[in-house]
């Protein structure tokens, strides 16, 4: 395929959507895509991809590999990614040969935790303060402006907890950058939450946007564990999270579904945590809660279609089945809104599935 000139065309039903990645995002982007008439082709580094049973095409290769890449491209109408560990010199390459969205600017911006934060406060939004680190020395120098209590993270490739240790002494930041691997980091100062939350957005090709509810987000040791809709935000509070999810949508040019973190604080208000660019694990209750869900809506937005109406038809509870609770199915069986992933491999701290429970509006 050669590159586009001009506005796209929106893709066709019985066209191809490339998926880079094979995890459970990109599976339940493949079962949208389907429902729409669109064929979709997963490509992922891994040996055991979930994605791969709900493809109509799959290839295994590395990300760097630019002959089987290039192969891929012309098989697809359109690519996406379905996590952002993918390199961002990889979509530059696809880009060449066919249409991707989101792109590889978001891609770079969100695998650098410090790239990230200063990206979201040239928007005029608040995060919390951060220092990057590169030494012992500067762990030490930073922590006492964070006000004693702070989390020092790697740059790149942390999630669900990983790759972060939370600190109490300059001392501490310092060991821990050690413990860390030495790596690029950043030092947040750490913030005292009253709840989080998470805007689910979407932009399409003409600049239209589009947000899912806030949900309320509840971890467990790092993981999400459950989302609740409504989340009880206040209604000034909501439009000023959808109106912050839109500036970053709109200073990136984003094209798809874009997940925003935020901390509610009982003092200053919304902090922006982190983003994502791509669907998002908190935004999983719209299979559920909503006519047109987060993977429908990315689709949409890839192919160049209209995006849908985000309006949510149920108050909704999504949970998540993590590790060994998968091995429970029979009890889970029964759930209504259960969604079983097809991964073989149960792990401490996989995401195996979710479910999730509707009820009337209220």
């Amino acid at each position: 395929m050669t590159p586009r000139t001009g506005k796209p065309e929106p893709i066709p039903p019985g066209s191809t959507i490339g998926i880079l990645g094979g995890g459970q995002l990109g599976r339940m982007l493949a079962l949208a895509a389907a429902r729409l008439g669109l064929k979709t082709h997963v490509y992922s580094d891994e040996s055991e991809s979930c994605a791969f049973y709900v493809a109509t095409e799959t290839t295994r290769a590395s990300f760097r590999d630019q002959a089987r890449l290039a192969q891929f491209a012309r098989r697809c109408n359109a690519v996406t990614f379905e996590f952002e560990n993918v390199p961002d010199e990889t979509v530059r390459g696809l880009m060449q040969h066919v249409r991707v969205a989101p792109g590889p600017e978001p891609l770079r911006i969100a695998q650098d935790r410090f790239l990230e934060k200063s990206f979201l406060q040239q928007q005029g939004l608040l995060t919390a303060p951060f220092h990057n680190v590169t030494s012992e020395a500067q762990a030490r120098e930073a922590f006492p402006a964070l006000g004693g209590r702070a989390v020092l993270k790697t740059r790149r490739l942390g999630y669900d907890g990983k790759g972060q240790r939370t600190v109490k002494s300059a001392e501490e930041a310092a060991r821990a950058f050690v413990e860390l691997g030495g790596v690029p980091s950043i030092l947040e100062g750490f913030v005292e939450f009253a709840f989080e939350t998470s805007v689910i957005a979407a932009r399409g090709e003409n600049g239209a946007f589009a947000a899912y509810d806030p949900a309320l987000n509840e971890h467990e040791h790092h993981i999400l564990r459950r989302s609740t809709v409504p989340s009880g935000l206040p209604e000034n509070k909501v439009q000023e999270a959808f109106a912050m999810a839109h500036s970053i949508a709109e200073a990136l040019n984003y094209i798809g579904v874009l997940g925003v973190d935020l901390f509610i604080t009982r003092d200053i208000g919304l902090l922006v945590n982190e983003i994502a660019p791509r669907v998002h694990n908190s935004g999983h209750w719209t299979l559920d809660g909503c006519t047109v869900s987060q993977f429908e809506q990315h689709i949409r937005a890839v192919a160049g279609w209209p995006l849908g109406d985000p309006v949510r038809h149920s108050d909704a509870v999504m949970q998540n089945i993590i590790g060994a609770e998968a091995e429970g199915w029979k009890q889970l069986a029964g759930q209504a809104g259960l969604h079983i992933y097809g991964k073989r491999v149960v792990r401490p701290g996989r995401k195996m599935g979710h479910f999730t429970t509707i009820s009337p509006l209220k």
